[in-house]
């Protein structure tokens, strides 16, 4: 596998500080469980910022933090362990270990040559995550989006005016992004995607589209 497409040094330092939510952590991870070069660079960040912590002046606690703080601890008991990830499906073989530790939907028809199968997460986890499937050949409408898109690609390839993304590569978009994906011939492209907003299609087709585009 070589992977061309990375996510921005800055998701990656806001996976390692915490700062992503749920949905696009699973995202992020995921690729940079099966990216080796991503993996090297995260394990410098936490490195980094350990150091930085580790020769940072402390600070004096006000009168009573301690106390405040495991009073706050006591009443919100931890949840008990995540259980290990589970097998893969044998239909996704490919599938990262951060991905298994989340329960999936089933495959769901959304549009010609187009399935997608849900997480099931918590409703507070912020951007949605889901497996979108896409038969070869299959040409998705000229489109942006409202809000964040993360994906990445876990089997076949898909192409568009801004490159091509092939297992393992990743993908970021937004209001600001707009492109056509056309998936190359051959197999099934299989992708996970962290998805803010929804797709806004472009153009005349796109707007006659867009009530049927349930992503």
């Amino acid at each position: 596998m070589t992977i061309m497409h990375h996510p921005t040094v800055e998701t990656l330092i806001d996976l390692v500080t915490g700062r992503l939510d749920l949905g696009r952590s699973i995202v992020v991870a995921a690729h940079v469980e099966i990216c080796p070069t991503c993996a090297h660079q995260s394990r410098l960040m936490n490195t980094v910022g350990g150091s930085l912590l580790a020769a940072a002046t402390p600070e004096q606690m006000s009168p009573g933090a301690a106390e405040r703080a495991f009073a706050r601890i006591d009443a919100h008991p931890g949840e008990a362990a995540e259980p290990p990830p589970k097998d893969p499906p044998s239909d996704l073989p490919f599938l990262p270990k951060t991905a298994l530790q989340h329960a999936m939907g089933d495959w769901q028809w959304i549009g010609p040559g187009i399935h997608r199968r849900m997480f099931e997460l918590p409703d507070d986890s912020g951007a949605r995550v889901f497996l979108l499937k896409a038969q070869p050949g299959t040409r998705m409408p000229d489109h942006t989006h409202t809000g964040s898109e993360l994906t990445l690609v876990l089997s076949g390839a898909f192409g568009h005016e801004h490159g091509r993304f092939g297992s393992g590569d990743f993908e970021e978009a937004d209001s600001d992004v707009e492109h056509q994906p056309t998936v190359e011939a051959g197999e099934d492209c299989i992708c996970l995607v962290a998805m803010e907003g929804s797709l806004k299609l472009k153009g005349l087709t796109g707007r006659l589209l867009q009530p049927f585009i349930r992503i």
